[in-house]
């Protein structure tokens, strides 16, 4: 008798679980958008300025060769969660190229993966559908 209650019980369990599984937390979904927006700082000038680069195309700010992959939003009913992996690579005086960053950027937290240079920061600020940046191909 002991080993059939232990054995509903273990059911009864595992079946709880399974539910719980299927039911859990909603997950909001995330918009691939086709252009990243950024904020650069040029510490030399204190001058912000801000650009839109589309995705898997390569934008020069200062010395700074920045490149997003992908940009993510989510809905206008979520949190605004806007994250980019961004590329950001240094050309030097003597004409080389050297990644500074790879990584995730958050526009709610931009000091968190900020590229921080010795002349330079950049940030993501959002993800847009569109810009007034004439689209690569067409120029």
């Amino acid at each position: 008798m002991a080993s059939a209650i232990s054995a509903r019980l273990a059911g009864a369990t595992l079946l709880a679980l399974g539910c719980l599984a299927v039911v859990g937390p909603a997950q909001a979904e995330r918009i691939n958008n086709p252009v990243a927006e950024f904020a650069g700082l040029d510490k030399i000038t204190g001058r912000i300025t801000s650009f839109d680069v589309y995705i898997d195309e390569t934008v020069q700010f200062g010395a700074l060769q920045v490149t997003p992959r992908v940009c993510y939003s989510r809905t206008p009913t979520e949190p605004p969660r806007t994250d980019a992996f961004v590329e950001v690579d240094e050309v030097t005086l003597s004409r080389t190229v050297r990644r500074i960053f790879a990584g995730w950027m958050f526009a709610d937290s931009p000091g968190l993966n900020a590229v921080d240079h010795a002349v330079y920061d950049v940030w993501l600020t959002n993800c847009k559908t569109e810009t007034d940046v004439v689209p690569p191909g067409s120029r």
